[in-house]
């Protein structure tokens, strides 16, 4: 395809998905309760995907058949899409389902994937939130690039997909098709998950306030497979029908269909979760998503929202990767208000494996913390900001070249974002961001004759990175 014929197609996709902002897509058309289809390698039926429209789950039978009754709130049917085959996608846009409409009948075909999939990898994306074209420049002049030369350095051959945590935009609903032009730049399969700032705020209630996402991007909950794992994406975002109020909540119904789905899921695959709000401690009813992981033992949760980078290990089965944002502190400066860089998560599965790391933007993997050095009265001191930290990680301290151990964990301030952020009048545009309190700080007190520091820090993966500055 060349250029033109490409970006003519382009706009199909994204700008034309607007027509939906004066238009209704899913107004009432006859069908029958009952749906069929069919999912097939273009020849032969494929037996066991997973088929749902939102409520109800059912499996293909040998020759590819499914048969479905639909829920009346249905708007769409959507596949699983099973281990071992291409994700369907419109110009990198995942693409997994179909409108429902007035047929009856929505068949899928798959394309098997030229390699074994049980290696692969993926990057969580949090909060792009861009709300201006000079928002979707920076954008699309440095996080889309840094993707491009990630996915690059990883080999013609690998096998990468994307998701985004929600806050796609920052209640610009029009600069869907922006973001939509960076995921087809960017020419990976990428799949989106609903934020507070994604929503119709004059829609009604929480039922009707996901429409333009959905006549963009499709469901706001679905799951999809590759190799052994097992990918879920939540709507975690409760619109309570006031402009802008909403809370973390996951709704009954869609709890529901989540039950139905794992049942085709073994208890020692990897689950992948995503959603936008923090599940562990913003998700009002996070004990019954727990309560339907008991017995996973490999489950991890991947969030955004908060514009700050914070890892949580919710018990020995469970962990939390709340990621800091694409945007920083809302382009506004290079970190976010936790002194995380802007940037996204890097993931790389082997069969039910699971390492990361946290890929700030324009720089390489090696840069996992900073190092500040501060003068006080009587001495100096050190503060690292170590900002992908959990518990098995570790971070030591050299003066002159002598080692003097484990530097102490504290909570507070990341000395850059205070210069960038502290104040009512910083940053000047966009002066509500500001600096904020985070635990992933580690200090060291020393002596003012010292001339140089040197931290270690190692990973639970046992990676180390090391940087030295002059005292």
């Amino acid at each position: 395809m060349n250029r033109r014929s490409f970006i003519q197609s382009l706009g199909l996709i994204t700008g034309g998905a607007f027509i939906s902002l004066q238009t209704s897509a899913f107004s009432d058309l006859k069908r029958d309760k009952q749906i069929k289809g069919r999912v097939t390698d273009g020849k032969r039926g494929i037996a066991n995907v997973v088929i749902s429209d939102g409520y109800s789950v059912v499996l293909t039978d040998s020759k590819g058949n499914y048969t479905i009754k639909t829920d009346d709130m249905a708007t769409n049917v959507f596949m699983s899409t099973p281990a071992g085959y291409e994700f369907k996608t419109d110009y990198s846009i995942s693409r997994q389902y179909e409108t429902l409409g007035s047929r009856n009948q929505y068949d899928f075909i798959l394309q098997a994937l030229k390699k074994n999939d049980t290696k692969h990898s993926f990057i969580v994306w949090a909060d792009p939130q861009v709300k201006t074209k000079k928002d979707v420049k920076q954008m699309m002049d440095t996080s889309v690039p840094d993707v491009q030369q990630l996915v690059k350095s990883m080999g013609p051959d690998a096998l990468v997909h994307g998701i985004c945590v929600g806050d796609i935009v920052w209640d610009n609903l029009p600069l869907f098709p922006d973001y939509n032009k960076a995921v087809a730049d960017m020419g990976i399969p990428f799949f989106q998950a609903l934020g507070n700032h994604d929503m119709d705020y004059r829609m009604g209630g929480d039922e009707t306030s996901d429409k333009t996402f959905k006549e963009v991007f499709g469901p706001t909950y679905y799951s999809f497979n590759r190799g052994k794992a097992h990918y879920v994406v939540l709507d975690d975002v409760r619109y309570l029908g006031t402009e802008r109020n909403y809370d973390g909540y996951i709704v009954e119904n869609q709890l529901e269909w989540l039950a139905k789905d794992l049942k085709y899921v073994a208890k020692d695959q990897l689950l992948i979760i995503n959603a936008h709000i923090p599940i562990h401690n913003s998700v009002k009813n996070n004990a019954a998503l727990y309560a339907l992981l008991e017995g996973y033992t490999n489950v991890h949760i991947m969030t955004g929202h908060t514009h700050y980078n914070l890892n949580k290990v919710i018990n020995e089965n469970i962990y939390e990767h709340n990621h800091g944002t694409v945007c920083g502190a809302w382009w506004t400066g290079p970190i976010c208000g936790d002194g995380t860089p802007r940037g996204y998560g890097v993931y790389e599965v082997d069969g039910t494996d699971l390492k990361w790391y946290y890929k700030s933007t324009g720089f390489d993997k090696t840069k996992q913390f900073n190092l500040f050095v501060e003068p006080l009265t009587n001495q100096k001191r050190a503060i690292a900001n170590v900002w992908n930290w959990d518990p098995q990680w570790k971070v030591e301290y050299f003066l002159d070249d002598k080692a003097m151990g484990i530097m102490e964990q504290q909570k507070g301030f990341d000395p850059l974002a205070v210069q960038l952020y502290k104040g009512d009048k910083l940053p000047v545009t966009r002066s509500f961001a500001e600096p904020k309190k985070t635990d992933h700080l580690f200090i060291a007190h020393f002596g003012p004759e010292v001339k140089n520091v040197k931290v270690i820090v190692t990973d639970r993966f046992g990676e180390k990175y090391t940087i030295i500055v002059n005292a």
